[in-house]
Parts: C-alpha cells; sequence; structure tokens
C-alpha cells in the first residue's frame, strides 16, 4: 500500500498482557494501526520491497513499507485488541531485549573462540556458514555477512546499540543454528555449557530470566549453565 518514512508514523510499544518485560510494538498512521511483520538491514531494501509487493500485490494485503537509514520494516494493518490477543498466545512479540542482547553476547563467544583456537581462516568461515543458515531462516537484520559482522564486533550492552527486533522464534532460530556451527567446528558442544560466564556483564534479574527462559524452550538440552 504505502513507502512511508519514518517521520511520516508514530511507533509506540503495547503492553504484554501477560509478560511485564515485553512489549508489543504497533505502528500509527492515519488513525490506523499495523503490526510488525518483517525487519530488514538497510542494505536489503529490494528484498524488502519485494515481500511488501508480494503481501501487497499477490496476497491482498493491507500493508507499509516503512524506510528508515539502518533498516526497513514491514507492517500489517491490525486492530490493538488483535495485536494484545496474540501477545497472549507470545505469537509477533518482540522478545525482551535482555535475551537478543544474552544471544548476542554467545555469538561473540563462539566467534573469538574459534579465532583463537582454530585462527582466523576458520572464525570466517564459520562466520559465512552463520550468516548462510541466519538468511535461509530468513531472521531480520542478519542476513548477509555485513551484518554478522556487527553482530560479531558491536557491543550489545551499549546504550547506543540498535538491538535487532527479533521476535522469540527468530531468537529460537538464531541460537538453534549457533549451537548446531558451533558443535560442528568445535567438534563437541563443551562451549555451550556454563554460559553464565559469558553473561556476567548483563544485570543479575536479567540474566537470570534470560537462563530460565533457555531452560523451559527446546534450546535447554543445549545451552546450559
Amino acid at each position: 500500500m504505502f513507502i512511508l518514512k519514518r517521520q511520516d508514523v508514530e511507533i509506540v510499544n503495547i503492553q504484554h498482557p501477560k509478560q511485564e518485560d515485553r512489549q508489543i510494538p504497533i505502528l500509527k498512521y492515519q488513525d490506523q494501526t499495523f503490526r510488525l511483520i518483517n525487519i530488514y538491514d538497510a542494505a536489503q531494501s529490494e528484498e524488502a520491497k519485494n515481500f511488501w509487493k508480494d503481501l501487497t500485490d499477490n496476497q491482498g494485503k493491507f500493508c507499509i513499507l516503512l524506510q528508515e537509514r539502518k533498516r526497513h520494516s514491514v507492517w500489517e494493518r491490525a486492530q490493538v485488541d488483535i495485536l494484545q490477543e496474540e501477545g497472549k498466545t507470545g505469537e509477533n512479540a518482540i522478545a525482551p531485549a535482555p535475551y537478543i542482547q544474552a544471544s548476542l553476547l554467545l555469538l561473540q563467544a563462539v566467534y573469538f573462540d574459534l579465532e583463537e583456537l582454530l585462527g582466523g581462516r576458520q572464525a570466517k568461515v564459520f562466520q559465512k556458514e552463520m550468516t548462510h543458515a541466519l538468511a535461509n531462516q530468513h531472521i531480520p537484520q542478519a542476513e548477509t555477512e555485513e551484518a554478522i559482522d556487527r553482530l560479531i564486533e558491536v557491543d550489545p550492552l551499549q546504550d547506543d546499540f540498535e538491538i535487532p527486533l527479533w521476535q522469540e522464534h527468530h531468537l529460537t532460530l538464531f541460537l538453534e543454528e549457533l549451537y548446531r556451527l558451533g558443535k560442528s567446528f568445535f567438534g563437541n558442544a563443551n562451549f555451550a555449557r556454563g554460559i553464565e560466564e559469558v553473561l556476567q556483564d548483563i544485570g543479575e534479574k536479567d540474566r537470570q530470566e534470560f537462563i530460565r527462559w533457555l531452560g523451559q524452550s527446546s534450546l535447554g538440552q543445549e545451552w546450559q549453565v
């Protein structure tokens, strides 16, 4: 339907109906509300536009393509009460920021351990394979080598870091692929043990909530404290 700029719209968060630390982002434009469908790195502008066009032209959906300097996002029209209802089941809800930050710290720990133990060349091979895996899984803002390079090099705990707006299923896929590739490169799963040490810079409450979330998910058999 529309291609808009950030100044054209208002983006607000709706309180998750069950979890105090979770927000559901919605976009407001001309008295209408839209839910977040997907996010792309700025370098993926054509992919974002093609996805938006497919939704609008081929699937008949009422969508907005929001173009920003560092990323593009696609939003579908939805009523606020429906968004809140989806939040009750966890669908389309953005994962808590500390969970995403913790996952990026795990990525960095795996990469730099590989670099130290196996050398820079193998670490770069790992980065390429991780990029390919995340692209296949359609993880927003993690589908190019440049995007992965930024996620490896940046401090995810810095105040000015733009945290990827991943939904929980994106986060689960991310950690599954990281575990699979890490196990393949290291030859064992020892790298995924004792992860609390890697997460020491995250606040105690956030760290324990992330570890609890891992333990309650299918990832609990892979990533362990």
